[in-house]
């Protein structure tokens, strides 16, 4: 392949500004067709970006003879079929964080992707940006000496749509979204560390619904130890008061600390002898992009993209052993 050309499953929000626009700017890289069940959705997101072609039909898109790769960018719970869909197909694919819903579909995808020869790649764009590329090398220069424990902490209060029990958001939705908002949001928090200090072997937490918004958990502490040894634990809170919203990842070392955001990017504040210093690092206007220029360096032979579907799959484990799922 000299140009990777790219079929969007899904034309949502995440496509319009974090991942969306990168496919085009990026060399040898080009959208050629998009794909919802709304026609006319399809059709107004293809005009609007100057997208060649448009489906309401996902087999249509992947059949495609001029498509050679396929972004999947819809509700985890359709994420393993239009993935395997795509890979029997003959495309390399790129699917939105969660891999799936749970562990076994992703084990599921992943043993398509090796029959099939094909590539599968997960959209944990965090590993690549600026901001946390810093936290890693942090981590691991020796900033703050021998990394001895971790401890997330997130809490934020209702979404105006959480109080609306006739039309919940699908994030709330197990059947779609493969939990409540601990399965959408805590992917990227614990890819991250995975990622700086290796996989999670062990993993348990208790949940529960404090808010009564809906029937998912909305509360949950989890616990967890890395292959080397190093622990760590984590808070979750998504019907907490406005006065305590939290976005927070703690490295302790035993020469320092680092605090990090993983959502609103605040100052990288590291902790050492010398004091409190704000660290700020800037991320690229499409924060997909960097990613995605890894992943269609991969698929022309030219690097490796760490973010494939076996690393991701890890993810989807512990979060399935937190919540009780395996």
């Amino acid at each position: 392949m000299k140009t990777i050309k790219w079929g969007f499953i899904g034309c949502g929000d995440v496509t319009k500004q974090k991942s969306g626009p990168a496919f085009q700017k990026i060399e040898n890289s080009e959208v050629v067709a998009v794909m919802s069940r709304n026609p006319e959705k399809a059709k107004a997101y293809a005009t609007e970006r100057g997208i060649g072609k448009w489906y309401d039909d996902a087999q249509e898109l992947v059949d495609d003879p001029e498509i050679n790769a396929v972004y999947i960018a819809t509700p985890p719970s359709s994420h393993a079929t239009y993935a395997i869909m795509a890979m029997k197909a003959g495309k390399d694919v790129y699917v939105e964080k969660p891999m799936a819903v749970t562990y076994e579909e992703c084990t599921r995808i992943n043993r398509i992707a090796k029959e099939m020869g094909r590539k599968c790649f997960v959209a944990y764009y965090r590993r690549y940006i600026p901001y946390f590329l810093k936290v890693k090398e942090l981590t691991s220069n020796g900033t703050i000496g021998n990394v001895i424990n971790i401890q997330i902490r997130f809490a934020q209060p209702p979404r105006e749509l959480d109080y609306n029990r006739d039309n919940l958001p699908w994030r709330v939705q197990p059947d779609i979204a493969g939990g409540g908002y601990f399965y959408d949001l805590a992917p990227h928090q614990i890819d991250l560390l995975q990622d700086m200090f290796g996989y999670i072997l062990e993993a348990s937490g208790y949940k529960s619904n404090r808010g009564g918004l809906y029937e998912v958990e909305d509360t949950l502490s989890a616990c967890f130890r890395f292959d080397n040894g190093l622990v760590g634990s984590g808070s979750w809170c998504f019907v907490a008061h406005d006065s305590a919203k939290e976005d927070r990842i703690e490295i302790i070392g035993d020469k320092g600390m680092i605090s990090f955001s993983v959502f609103t990017y605040d100052p990288i504040a590291l902790h050492t002898e010398r004091g409190r210093e704000e660290i700020i690092v800037e991320n690229p206007k499409h924060v997909q992009q960097p990613l995605i220029q890894a992943v269609v360096d991969d698929l022309l032979g030219k690097s490796t993209c760490t973010c494939d579907g076996e690393s991701a799959t890890t993810t989807n484990w512990v979060m399935d052993r937190i919540l009780g799922k395996i």
